[in-house]
């Protein structure tokens, strides 16, 4: 039986059997492997351009967005693009203007300087050297050179006190760091988003507000050196609304970032910025305004006494103080003029104005921003939080903190002593 099975189940297999020279080879076929037939779809070409252009940055892409508009003829984005980049290319260049200003009215400021100085003071010894017994010739020809040199002096001193240089390289130093700080945002607002009309005017009103402000010439137009009223400094249009300048940031609902904690947080820092920061950099102007005027009145009196007692020298009944008040007089102008002139006050004097400017601004954007009664037209509200925090040099923990305690009763009974700012 088992013999009969061996013998089916090799005739049922399947290893066939060739006769090789009188032998049988066993030929052994191994079964086949399986095949995969899975069928994976192909990404088209047109895909892979689309997938490339979502993984490119978003400067590319809008400039490709705007080159797309060029070729279906979109006249008003073209336009309005155009124009934002006239403007900028306007500011790129008085950025210039004003730094090549700046640099030249600085050195007016040295250069007068030390000749008003070197002018003075060989008029004094000139003055001195008449005391001298000498020929009456000499006397003579010293008495007039020094009564010339300290006229000229007291008029260099006139021409200088009235233009102050170092005043007006201050300006024209803020007026390009300003000018290029507007530059800065319209090459963002070019990067970002698709400008409006509403930024094209934005950015003209900002560029006329800031040729009024910092005037590019000397004489006419240049501003009052020394006001009978002392304000901050105003650079930015006077219906300026920061919140109509369309950098909100999209939000997921109407409250757009804000909210009544903010609202009472940014009220706290307006209420700090105009009882403290204002209104501290406006005494500081007024003060230093008021030495600026001091010293620009005493130095040319002081040459002009100095250049009346010269002409007396040599005289029988005034020479020895004739002699006295034109050394004296010479020596004092100099260091009034090197105190005014080389200390720099008028600069001193813009600058505290323009840190004044600064912090008024600060408190119309955030006047702006809390009139606004719909939260969608203000700026975003954390984006809004995080420049005043920056700008005032301060983290965000601090800002709250800083509002927390600046209620109105805290200031007024002299409670803070605390200034927002932390900069300047």
């Amino acid at each position: 039986m088992t013999a009969l099975q061996a013998s089916s189940l090799l005739s049922s297999s399947s290893i066939p059997s060739a006769p090789f020279h009188g032998r049988f080879v066993a030929v052994l076929h191994a079964p086949k492997l399986w095949k995969n037939h899975l069928s994976f779809p192909k990404l088209p070409i047109g895909n892979v351009e689309e997938f490339n252009t979502h993984i490119r940055n978003p400067l590319q892409i809008k400039i490709e967005t705007r080159g797309t508009a060029i070729e279906r003829g979109d006249g008003d984005m073209i336009a309005t693009v155009t124009k934002l980049y006239a403007i900028a290319e306007a500011v790129a260049d008085r950025v210039e203007m004003h730094t090549n200003i700046g640099e030249q009215r600085n050195n007016w400021n040295n250069l007068l300087v030390n000749s008003i100085n070197a002018i003075t003071l060989t008029a004094a010894t000139m003055a001195g050297l008449c005391a001298i017994p000498i020929g009456t010739t000499s006397l003579l020809a010293l008495k007039i050179s020094s009564t010339l040199l300290y006229s000229a002096a007291t008029g260099l001193l006139l021409l200088v006190n009235k233009i102050q240089p170092s005043q007006l390289a201050e300006e024209q130093r803020n007026a390009a760091r300003l000018f290029r700080q507007l530059h800065t945002e319209i090459q963002t607002t070019l990067a970002l988003r698709t400008p409006t009309p509403m930024d094209v005017k934005d950015a003209m009103e900002r560029v006329l507000a800031l040729d009024k402000a910092y005037p590019l010439p000397l004489l006419p137009g240049m501003l009052d050196k020394f006001p009978a009223i002392v304000e901050p400094a105003r650079w930015w249009p006077s219906d300026n609304s920061e919140a109509s300048k369309s950098q909100t940031v999209p939000a997921q609902n109407n409250t757009n970032g804000w909210s009544g904690k903010l609202e009472d947080e940014m009220r706290g820092v307006l209420e700090v910025l105009r009882r403290k920061d204002t209104a501290e950099y406006v005494r500081l102007s007024k003060l230093v305004l008021k030495v600026n005027t001091i010293l620009a009145v005493s130095g040319p009196l002081l040459t002009s006494f100095a250049a009346l007692g010269t002409s007396f020298v040599g005289s029988p009944s005034q020479g020895s103080w004739a002699v006295l008040v034109g050394v004296a007089g010479g020596a004092l102008a100099s260091i009034v003029n090197t105190l005014e002139h080389g200390g720099q006050v008028g600069m001193v004097f813009e600058m505290y104005q323009n840190c004044a400017g600064f912090y008024r601004h600060m408190e119309e954007s955030i006047e702006s921003n809390l009139k606004e009664r719909e939260p969608h037209k203000r700026e975003n509200g954390g984006l809004f939080e995080m420049k005043v925090a920056l700008q005032l040099g301060r983290s965000l923990s601090e800002l709250r903190n800083l509002a927390a305690s600046s209620s109105s009763k805290n200031i007024v009974e002299g409670g803070m002593d605390e200034f927002a700012g932390k900069l300047f």
